[in-house]
């Protein structure tokens, strides 16, 4: 299809619930739920500044990271764990507030970072997954080619770039 596409260089619009037909398939993406457009960008857009915490969570294998936490300033705190944010945001407090950060930017590290338990770990041959706990929380951390794990008990190195607010599912910028 993508073949013919290029080739007929005709407007097409291709309906799927498949995430992956979808981001390999098309220019623009619109995701939707409930009968509601969530966002439309590129796949690329998609995956690296979702606008709703759905957006994040579908799109991408596993989906985004989401942890319930209080935002002011440069910080999140996440069951008393601060998180370095890389913009400054006004204190919310108004409803569900949430952080969400991709798998791909939490990683497990021998050096500083946030304590986590580790509950398993997924070996997919070009990549392997941690499945961890935050304080109560579950997350999902790639671990580096050389990390050797001994024991339950790690540490994750978040970059704060990559970390996204929600308010009410709605991704909010920074000041």
């Amino acid at each position: 299809l993508k073949a013919v596409h290029r080739a007929l260089d005709l407007l097409m619009i291709y309906v799927t619930h498949d995430q992956t037909e979808a981001l390999t398939f098309a220019d623009q993406v619109v995701v939707m739920e409930g009968g509601q457009v969530l966002q439309v960008g590129t796949p690329a857009e998609l995956f690296e500044r979702p606008d709703h915490t759905f957006v994040g969570h579908f799109i991408g294998s596993p989906g985004m990271n989401l942890l319930p936490a209080a935002v002011s300033g440069m910080e999140a705190r996440v069951d008393g764990h601060a998180l370095p944010l890389a913009g400054r945001y006004a204190p919310l407090s108004a409803g569900r507030i949430e952080v969400g950060v991709r798998p791909d930017f939490v990683a497990l590290t021998d050096g500083p970072g946030l304590p986590v338990q580790v509950d398993r770990i997924d070996d997919l041959g070009r990549v392997r997954l941690a499945r961890v706990r935050l304080g109560g929380h579950k997350m999902v951390a790639t671990v580096p080619p050389d990390a050797v794990l001994d024991g339950t008990e790690a540490r994750v190195r978040i970059d704060p770039a990559r970390i996204h607010v929600y308010a009410d599912s709605r991704r909010v910028a920074p000041l």
